[in-house]
């Protein structure tokens, strides 16, 4: 490098000679901005051929470090350049100013990259679409909350350290301070919302109340978690609505989370009967039911007569499934093959009002069922 500089030292004093200061910096950034170019170019293929046949992972970590890769060699060549130009100290300040925010552009770029490549790698190893997706389910929205958040923390530093390149900003941040701070409390308050949600993020990565895939139930609507991204969560509902929810809603508001331990569910179906129903041969062909399901995970049945009323008495059938969505379609199955079983085998079982008609007010009464 040092061999470099010196041999473009010589020939920029030779050129100096022939050409004014003006036109020699020019033709001196401008060359090095193509040098630069040139060596990001024939890199970027002689890397792109080596990973060709690689796996994905590898074509796609190419490809995302192209462009910070190319701004860091144009920001070296351009260093290069301006270390050499005949530069007065004012033109060689702003140059080496512009350098230095685009450093600082750079690391932030690399940083975002790194994260990006840090969050693949990591997450290959779960599967959302495993029958057991728990622990998948819990580290992915870890991963992308917290990533979420970092990118912001990243972008925030970036900036901040943007403007403090400035020496104007920066003793008019300090000045701003030494007011007293006035300023400094309007702005937390207009940020207050974006603050509470970044906090809430950081919760949310940290005690998982929720996570992707989650089946919740909130503001009455059921639905998964589709989507928690840095200030709000988006939830599919069941007819593929969607129902954005704050970070902080989460944090402040009770919900229902049916998958918070184990994605397996108990469905419960409810039936009326006539009290002189044969609970026993219902019980049977519950049983049946449930074991020549596939949604059934063999885990919870149970067949239990659980009030009784007036007219009907109440009957609870139970059977658990992997998942929510299983579990809403086994208690479909069972409802309707139940219901058809009732009408075809003992119809007599259905609820009916009883009543009695007096035909003789001096006869005793007799009793009259009335099919409801």
């Amino acid at each position: 490098m040092d061999g470099l500089i010196d041999g473009l030292t010589v020939l920029s004093d030779r050129l100096g000679e022939l050409l004014p200061d003006w036109a020699l910096t020019a033709l001196t950034l401008v060359a090095a901005l193509l040098f630069g170019l040139l060596v990001h170019h024939l890199f970027d293929r002689l890397a792109t051929r080596l990973v060709a046949d690689r796996p994905l992972f590898w074509r796609s970590l190419v490809a995302r470090s192209r462009r910070p890769l190319r701004l860091g060699i144009v920001i070296l060549a351009l260093a290069v350049g301006a270390g050499v130009s005949p530069l007065d100290e004012t033109w060689q300040a702003a140059l080496n100013h512009g350098l230095l925010i685009g450093f600082i552009v750079l690391l932030a770029w690399s940083a975002l990259v790194a994260l990006h490549i840090w969050s693949t790698l990591y997450l290959r190893r779960f599967k959302l679409d495993a029958e057991d997706n728990l622990l998948a389910r819990k580290h992915v929205t870890q991963s992308r909350i917290l990533l979420r958040v970092a990118r912001v923390l990243i972008l925030l530093v970036g900036a901040a350290a943007v403007l403090m390149s400035f020496d104007s900003v920066r003793q008019y941040g300090v000045s701003l301070l030494a007011a007293g701070g006035a300023a400094g409390i309007v702005v937390g308050l207009a940020l207050q919302p974006v603050l509470q949600n970044l906090i809430a993020g950081i919760q949310l990565a940290i005690t998982q109340p929720i996570r992707i895939d989650d089946a919740l139930i909130v503001e009455g609507e059921w639905g998964q978690v589709e989507e928690i991204s840095a200030t709000y969560v988006v939830i599919k509902i069941w007819d593929w609505r969607r129902l954005i929810v704050p970070l902080g809603y989460f944090i402040e508001r009770p919900f229902q989370n049916w998958t918070r331990e184990t994605a397996s569910l108990i469905g419960a179906v409810m039936l009326y009967l006539d009290h002189s129903a044969d609970v026993a041969a219902i019980r049977a062909r519950a049983r049946e039911v449930v074991e020549s399901s596939p949604l059934w995970d063999r885990g919870v049945f149970a067949v239990q007569v659980t009030d009784f009323r007036e007219r009907v008495m109440e009957l609870r059938v139970l059977a658990s499934a992997r998942n929510a969505s299983e579990t809403f379609d086994l208690r479909c199955q069972i409802r309707e093959k139940l219901i058809a079983f009732i009408q075809a085998e003992m119809p007599g079982a259905l609820p009916r009002t009883r009543g009695e008609v007096t035909l003789d007010p001096d006869a005793a009464p007799s009793p009259l069922l009335v099919k409801g």
